[in-house]
């Protein structure tokens, strides 16, 4: 795992280790304490902690474990398609599918792991997957954890097939909160987004901030490259950096629809908030050959931070 320019010995702070199922997951440690454990079930980010051992991200105590099921939080991959927005199965398939070690990936600019600790994932597509989605593709992952516990996700979907295809794509990322009623979202004001709960209707955002009293199920379009979710009772804010990806997807499932759900807790929605990286308005098309890149970047602060920070 050489492949990775950083400022510490990589390999000490690397474990790989298999969960009750059998499935592989390595865990990155920064040298000050923070953590973050990707799971090849998926290529999915499954834990982040910060250096005092606190989880940022949310999963479900109802969550399935086994495969083929998606894990209920972390942070999923969907592709190529976000929802139910195709024929394929919720949130394509990528997230159901055993991924491998990637010991020799194509470089990446330099300075993207400067300083960082990471781990690769390829994820190809099986005979059974080209019969539901006829594609051939490489997606690639990177998974960092900088020394300040910063984490950032990499994506690299090159088309190696003969005709061009397309995709949606999402970091479908649960973030950890203390009280989704003292939560709020900055980053997002006057732009459009459409609402899933109104049959994809389009509207226009009229508050300040987002804020939670029922069910949101949005994707808002065109937005800017960094937002954040201010989280007033643990006074800490999330910093969302992302490029490539468009659409921010904004859920919680409140309480009606978590009692629908085998893998959630009834009353788990008030601890979490989903806010993904996407591209899902307009899919990406990719020429034979082509290569796109979508990149997402979290870091948790104090809230003395403000989105205005965060230029």
């Amino acid at each position: 795992m050489g492949h990775s320019e950083t400022v510490w010995d990589q390999r000490s702070e690397m474990v790989f280790t298999k969960d009750l199922n059998g499935i592989d997951h390595v865990t990155l440690k920064a040298p000050r304490g923070a953590s973050a454990r990707v799971s090849l079930h998926g290529g999915q980010v499954v834990s982040w902690k910060n250096e005092r051992g606190e989880e940022l991200l949310f999963t479900s105590s109802k969550a399935i474990f086994k495969p083929p099921k998606a894990m209920r939080g972390g942070i999923p991959i969907c592709f190529p398609q976000f929802g139910n927005r195709g024929s394929l199965e919720q949130h394509g398939f990528a997230r159901n599918k055993t991924w491998s070690i990637d010991n020799d990936p194509p470089p990446l600019h330099p300075n993207v792991s400067q300083g960082k600790i990471s781990v690769d994932l390829v994820l190809k597509p099986s005979e059974d997957d080209l019969k539901c989605w006829p594609h051939c593709f490489e997606l690639r992952l990177r998974v960092s954890l900088a020394m300040d516990g910063d984490l950032t996700i990499i994506s690299r979907i090159r088309n190696v097939d003969a005709k061009p295809f397309s995709f949606s794509f999402a970091y479908h990322t649960y973030f950890s909160v203390s009280d989704i009623s003292e939560v709020r979202i900055e980053g997002l004001e006057t732009l459009d987004y459409l609402d899933n709960l109104c049959q994809r209707e389009r509207f226009t955002e009229q508050g300040d901030a987002i804020t939670f009293e029922s069910e949101v199920d949005r994707v808002y379009l065109g937005s800017p490259n960094v937002i954040a979710i201010l989280d007033h009772e643990k006074k800490q804010t999330f910093v969302i950096r992302k490029e490539g990806l468009p659409d921010v997807v904004v859920w919680n499932p409140w309480e009606k629809k978590s009692k629908t759900m085998v893998d959630f807790g009834d009353e788990e929605y008030k601890q979490m908030l989903c806010v993904d990286g996407a591209a899902v308005e307009k899919p990406i098309t990719l020429k034979p050959g082509e290569e796109w890149t979508g990149r997402l970047e979290l870091s948790a602060v104090p809230s003395t931070y403000c989105s205005e920070d965060t230029d």
